[in-house]
C-alpha cells in the first residue's frame, strides 16, 4: 500500500467552513490522495447555508465533534490520515489517540488539556465568545475586525477581509468554554493521551505569529508528547505566518510541507493504518 492509497480527512476549525479546504483537496488529488473535508455536526453544505442557520450548531461541543468524525471514519474501508486546523487540530489528535487515524497533522491546534501557557493574544482572540457566558450554549460570528486580529494579523487588511467574507461561519461557543476550562475539569473532552507508545505519526505545526494559538502553546504541546512517548511526533514552525495559514495566499507552502512529511514517514503511516482501535 502506498501512502497515497490512504485517504485523507480534513477537519476545519472554529469559525471556518470546510469548503476552505478545497485547494488542499485539489492539491492532494494531484499527488494521488483521495481527500474529503466533511463539516462539523450542524454545518450546512455551504458557507451561506451555515450562516443562514447558525442555531444548528448550538451546544455542539468537542465530544460531539469527535464522535461525528469517528462515525464517518468507521464507515471508511481504510483508516485515514487526518489533517486538522485549529480546533480541527485538537480533534485530529483525539482521533489519532483513539486509533481512528493512520497519522495526524495538527496545524495551529487548539490547546489540549495540560497546556499551561495562556498568552494575551490567545485570550483576546477568545473574548468574542468567552466574554459572555451566554455564548456557551449558542453560536458567535466574528466581525471582520475580530477576524483580522485572530486570523489575519500577518495579512493585509484587504486579504484578511476577503477571507472573512469567503469562509467564515458562526461557531459554537461550547468548544471554547470546554477548552478554556480543560485544566480544571477531571473529565475534560480536551484531554488527549500523550503517553501512547503505539500510535500513528503526529505532526504539530505553528505559525510563528499566530494570535489565536500562539507558537509557545503548540511548542508546549509538542514537549508534552516528547516527554511522555517515543511514538513519532514532529514539530514544524512557519516563520511569519498567522492563524490564516491554511487558506491565505501562502497556503500551498503549508500544504506542500505536509505532503513532504507524509512522504517521508510512509512506512510509519502504513503501520499506523494497520493498528487496531484503542479503548475509548
Amino acid at each position: 500500500m502506498a501512502t497515497s492509497d490512504i485517504p485523507v480527512v480534513f477537519i476545519h476549525g472554529l469559525w471556518i467552513h470546510s469548503a476552505a479546504w478545497k485547494d488542499w483537496i485539489d492539491l492532494f488529488a494531484e499527488h494521488g490522495y483521495s481527500a474529503t473535508a466533511p463539516g462539523w455536526p450542524g454545518d450546512a453544505d455551504t458557507v451561506e447555508g451555515t450562516r443562514e442557520n447558525p442555531d444548528a450548531l448550538n451546544n455542539v461541543g468537542i465530544q460531539a465533534i469527535c464522535e461525528h468524525y469517528a462515525g464517518l471514519i468507521e464507515a471508511m474501508p481504510v483508516k485515514p490520515i487526518v489533517v486538522g486546523h485549529s480546533f480541527g487540530g485538537l480533534i485530529a489528535q483525539e482521533l489519532l489517540a483513539h486509533g481512528y487515524a493512520a497519522a495526524a497533522v495538527a496545524i495551529d491546534p487548539a490547546p489540549i488539556k495540560g497546556i499551561k501557557h495562556l498568552p494575551f493574544s490567545q485570550l483576546k482572540s477568545g473574548l468574542p465568545v468567552l466574554g459572555n457566558p451566554a455564548h456557551k450554549k449558542g453560536t458567535v460570528a466574528l466581525t471582520a475586525k475580530q477576524f483580522k486580529y485572530s486570523f489575519g494579523n500577518a495579512l493585509s487588511e484587504e486579504e484578511s477581509n476577503a477571507l472573512h467574507a469567503a469562509w467564515t461561519i458562526p461557531g459554537p461557543g461550547l468548544p471554547l468554554f470546554e477548552d478554556a476550562g480543560a485544566n480544571f475539569s477531571r473529565n475534560s473532552p480536551a484531554a488527549v493521551d500523550t503517553h501512547l507508545a503505539i500510535r500513528g505519526p503526529l505532526l504539530l505545526t505553528s505559525g510563528s505569529v499566530d494570535h489565536t494559538v500562539p507558537l509557545v502553546v503548540t511548542k508546549e504541546a509538542y514537549e508534552l508528547y516528547r516527554k511522555h512517548t517515543s511514538a513519532l511526533t514532529d514539530f514544524h514552525e512557519f516563520e511569519g505566518r498567522g492563524h490564516s495559514l491554511t487558506m491565505d495566499a501562502g497556503w500551498k507552502d503549508i500544504a506542500t510541507d505536509v505532503l513532504d512529511w507524509l512522504d517521508s514517514h510512509a512506512t510509519e503511516i502504513k503501520a499506523g493504518a494497520d493498528l487496531a482501535l484503542a479503548p475509548h
